[in-house]
């Protein structure tokens, strides 16, 4: 049985969700409060979290943002009252990994967070996979790192490192997922619709621009001139594209 955490400031509202998680099959802990919240994300172990941006003590922002700084990776769904692009690109900068303006169907956040946890676990199997091809047990002072490197560009995908040009980069979660998708798929042109459902996992109904300002930050951490971008290419009219420098 999986266990959700939902946090909310809204009696109804974590009544409902209680109601049809439970219903699913879940294990549902409640908090009221973005402290009590906090401290149970912090405390207990959850396969999901689903937490509300306004909340008293402590607000979703921050929330988030401090489980990332952690290194507490559990899929969070975000919830809030303001329909507002920015919040929403805020949000995802911070590491949340979906989120859902309200009014909204107990039905439609089911089945996001069943989306989620479905890639969580691929991407865990294809892990586990790949560990198990590896017979020898390492030794004690063995690091083994799979890296992938373009140009001056370094990428860790065990460490959730990039280093670029000799110096590791302050790099946010979407943003390192976004630079390793793209790096692996160096010199082919992706669509800023492919890239949403890549790193986000659903469709955004066209709201694109959130790829578009990923693609600017990470510009500025990875580029010596972002008006003359040597790794991250614009396609117009159609998306980007990552390239090794010639």
């Amino acid at each position: 049985m999986k266990k959700v955490l939902v946090v909310d400031d809204e009696e109804s509202i974590v009544i409902l969700l209680s109601y049809n998680l439970e219903k699913d099959g879940y294990q549902v802990v409640t908090a009221h409060d973005g402290k009590e919240g906090y401290d149970l994300a912090m405390t207990q172990s959850f396969d999901f979290i689903i937490l509300d941006l306004m909340l008293p003590s402590m607000d979703g922002m921050d929330i988030c943002r401090r489980l990332r700084q952690e290194k507490i990776d559990t899929p969070i769904l975000m919830l809030t009252a303001k329909d507002d692009e920015l919040e929403k690109i805020i949000g995802l900068e911070l590491g949340a990994d979906d989120y859902m303006t309200k009014p909204f169907s107990p039905r439609e956040v089911l089945a996001r967070m069943k989306a989620i946890l479905r890639r969580i676990g691929s991407l865990n199997t294809n892990e586990n996979v790949e560990q198990t091809k590896e017979t020898k047990l390492p030794e004690l002072n063995e690091v083994k790192e799979e890296k992938v490197e373009i140009g001056e560009i370094i990428i860790f995908p065990d460490l959730y490192e990039v280093q670029v040009r000799g110096e590791i980069i302050d790099i946010t979660p979407k943003e390192f997922e976004l630079l390793l998708y793209m790096a692996k798929r160096a010199n082919r042109i992706l669509s800023r619709e492919q890239l949403l459902n890549a790193i986000w996992n659903f469709d955004y109904a066209g709201e694109t621009r959130i790829v578009d300002v990923h693609i600017s930050h990470l510009r500025e951490k990875i580029e010596q001139n972002t008006k003359k971008p040597v790794y991250i290419k614009t396609v117009r009219g159609f998306g980007y594209k990552f390239e090794e420098p010639k």
